[in-house]
C-alpha cells in the first residue's frame, strides 16, 4: 500500500510536468529561437532556478549524498564548496558579458553559434568542434540521468532496472519533443523548488529520527576520517562490498590522507561552471540584462542550501542506516532509503519526485542542447545553409532520439556510479568550453586559432588524463578537470600570441560587449 501511494504521488507530479510541456508546445514550435532559447524571455527566478536545477540533476540527491555516506565529509564537502564558489563567480563575471555579447555577435542562440560568431568564422571550424564536443559529453551526461531513473524505480518498487531506465528515456524524449527550451526552463524552476523542499524535508526528518545533531555525531565520530576535512574514510571491502563486523557494524580501514593537492583538485569542480552549456544558455536567454544580479543571488542561495543539505543527508544516513548500503553504487540510494523509511508515503512520494524532478530537469536540457548543437550548427550552419526552421527542428528531434538511444546503451550497466559519470562529463565541458569562454569574453587578443587549439586541447586532455595519466596515481591522481583546464588556457594564450591579431571588426564588437559587464 505504501509503495502504491508513493507511486500515485509521483505519477501526479509527472502529469503536472507533462501539462507544462503541452502548455508551452505551441509557442515553442513557432520558430527555432523559441524552441532552443525560449525567445530570450526568461525572468530572473526562472533563469536562476532552471540553471541550477538542470545543472545539479539527480547527482545532487543521489550522487553527492552517496559520496558523503561512503567516504565521509571531506570529498563531498570540498566538492560542494568548489561548486558554490564556481556558481557565484560565474553569475558574477560571465553572465552579464555573455548575455550582451551573444546578442551583439549575430544574435547567437547556442554556444557553438556564439563562439563561431565571436571570431567571424567563414568555414565554421569552431562551430563544428564545439557541436561535436557538446554531442559527446552531453550523451555521457544524459546516461547519468538514465542511471538515476533506473536506480530510483528499481530501489523503490523492485521493478527491473533496465525496463525503468528505458521508460525514463522514453518519457524524457517525449517531453523534450513537446515544449523545447521554454517548457524545460519553467518546469526546471518548479523542479528546483521540489528538489530543495525534498532535501530540507529529509534533512530535518532524519536528524530528528537520529535523536538530534549530537546523536548523529556520536554515531559516526569513531569512523576513521569520516568527519575530517583533511582525511577520508576508507571502507573495508571484499569485491567491492563492505565488510560487516560480528556486531553488525560496517568495517572501515585506517583513514587515508586528504592533502592540499587533493583539496585543490576537488575544489576545481567549480571551474566546470564556466563551460557547462545548460548554465551558459540561461545567461543568454534571460529577458533583461538588469535582472541578472537578482538571478545571481537566487542561484547562489539555492546552491548553498541544496549542496550542503545533500552532504549532510549522506552523513546522517551513515549514522541512521550504517550497514544497509554496502557498495559504492548502492550508497547513492541513501536518500531513497531515508525517505521511504522515515516519511509518510504521500510525502515520501513527493520527495521521491524530487529525484525524478532533478533527473528530468537535467536530461531534457542535455538532450535539447546536444540536439540543437548538431541541427542548428552542423546541419544548418554547414551542411544545408538554406535549411528552414521546420527542417532544423525536425533534424533536432531525430538527433535527440539518437542521443537518447546511445545514452541508454551507456546506462545499461546497473552498477554504474552516478557521481563518476557526472564528474567525467563535467570535466569535459569545463575544460573544453570554460577556458575559451573566459578568454573570448575578457581577452581581446584571443584569436580564432587560439580558440580552436584551446578547445581541442581541453577536450582531448580530459580523455587522456582520465584514461592514461590518472591511473598512475600519486600527484597524477587529481581530477582531470584541473590539468585539462590549465593546459587549455596555456595553449590559448600561446597560440593567440603567435598568430595574427583579431580584425578591427572583432575588436570593435569586443569593446561594445564591455558595456554589459556593469
Amino acid at each position: 500500500m505504501n509503495a502504491l501511494q508513493i507511486f500515485i504521488t509521483m505519477a501526479c507530479y509527472m502529469t503536472l510536468v507533462i501539462g507544462i510541456g503541452l502548455f508551452f508546445a505551441k509557442r515553442a514550435n513557432e520558430n527555432s529561437e523559441n524552441y532552443f532559447i525560449g525567445g530570450r524571455s526568461l525572468g530572473p527566478w526562472v533563469a536562476a532556478m532552471s540553471a541550477e536545477a538542470s545543472d545539479m540533476s539527480g547527482w545532487l540527491l543521489m550522487g553527492l549524498p552517496g559520496v558523503a555516506y561512503w567516504f565521509g565529509i571531506s570529498d563531498a564537502a570540498w566538492t560542494a564548496i568548489g561548486l558554490l564558489a564556481g556558481t557565484y563567480i560565474n553569475w558574477l563575471i560571465v553572465a552579464k558579458r555573455l548575455h550582451g555579447y551573444s546578442i551583439i555577435s549575430g544574435n547567437s542562440i547556442t554556444i557553438p553559434d556564439f563562439l563561431s560568431n565571436r571570431y567571424k568564422e567563414k568555414n565554421k571550424v569552431i562551430m563544428t568542434i564545439a557541436a561535436l564536443f557538446i554531442l559527446v559529453f552531453f550523451t555521457v551526461y544524459a546516461a547519468s540521468c538514465f542511471v538515476t531513473v533506473g536506480k530510483l524505480f528499481s530501489t523503490l518498487f523492485g521493478f527491473s532496472y533496465h525496463s525503468m531506465m528505458i521508460a525514463g528515456v522514453v518519457f524524457v524524449v517525449i517531453y523534450t519533443f513537446l515544449g523545447g527550451f521554454l517548457a524545460e526552463s519553467v518546469s526546471d524552476f518548479m523542479q528546483g523548488v521540489v528538489m530543495i523542499f525534498a532535501l530540507i524535508t529529509i534533512l530535518g526528518t532524519s536528524i530528528a529520527f537520529a535523536g538530534g545533531p549530537a546523536a548523529v555525531i556520536e554515531n559516526i565520530k569513531d569512523i576513521p576520517g569520516f568527519l575530517s576535512f583533511f582525511g577520508i574514510a576508507n571502507p573495508d571491502t571484499v569485491d567491492g562490498v563492505q565488510k560487516i563486523s560480528e556486531t553488525g557494524a560496517p568495517v572501515f580501514k585506517e583513514a587515508s590522507k586528504y592533502g592540499f593537492l587533493t583539496i585543490i583538485s576537488t575544489l576545481s569542480w567549480g571551474l566546470g561552471y564556466f563551460g557547462v552549456p545548460q548554465v551558459l544558455l540561461r545567461f543568454m536567454a534571460i529577458r533583461k540584462h538588469s535582472e541578472l544580479n537578482k538571478s545571481r543571488r537566487i542561484a547562489t542561495i539555492w546552491c548553498a542550501i541544496s549542496l550542503f543539505a545533500a552532504v549532510l543527508v549522506g552523513l546522517i544516513g551513515r549514522a541512521t542506516f550504517p550497514a544497509d548500503l554496502l557498495t559504492k553504487s548502492d550508497a547513492e540510494s541513501i536518500f531513497i532509503t531515508l525517505s521511504t523509511n522515515l516519511l509518510p508515503p504521500i510525502l515520501a512520494g513527493l520527495v521521491m519526485a524530487g529525484i525524478l524532478a532533478a533527473t528530468i530537469s537535467s536530461s531534457d536540457s542535455y538532450l535539447l542542447i546536444a540536439a540543437s548543437a548538431v541541427s542548428k550548427n552542423i546541419f544548418q550552419g554547414i551542411l544545408k545553409k538554406d535549411a528552414t526552421d521546420k527542417q532544423v527542428m525536425n533534424v533536432s528531434r531525430i538527433i535527440l532520439v539518437l542521443i537518447a538511444v546511445v545514452g541508454a546503451i551507456i546506462a545499461l550497466d546497473k552498477n554504474s556510479i552516478i557521481f563518476k559519470i557526472v564528474s567525467f562529463a563535467w570535466a569535459g565541458f569545463g575544460a573544453t568550453f570554460g577556458p575559451i569562454m573566459l578568454f573570448s569574453l575578457f581577452w581581446k587578443r584571443t584569436t580564432r586559432e587560439g580558440a580552436i587549439a584551446g578547445m581541442l586541447t581541453g577536450g582531448i586532455m580530459v580523455f587522456v588524463w582520465n584514461q592514461l595519466i590518472k591511473p598512475i596515481g600519486g600527484v597524477f591522481g587529481i581530477y582531470e578537470l584541473l590539468p585539462a583546464f590549465l593546459i587549455s588556457s596555456l595553449v590559448i594564450i600561446i597560440v593567440s600570441l603567435l598568430t595574427k591579431e583579431p580584425s578591427d571588426e572583432i575588436a570593435k564588437e569586443f569593446e561594445m560587449a564591455k558595456i554589459y559587464q556593469d
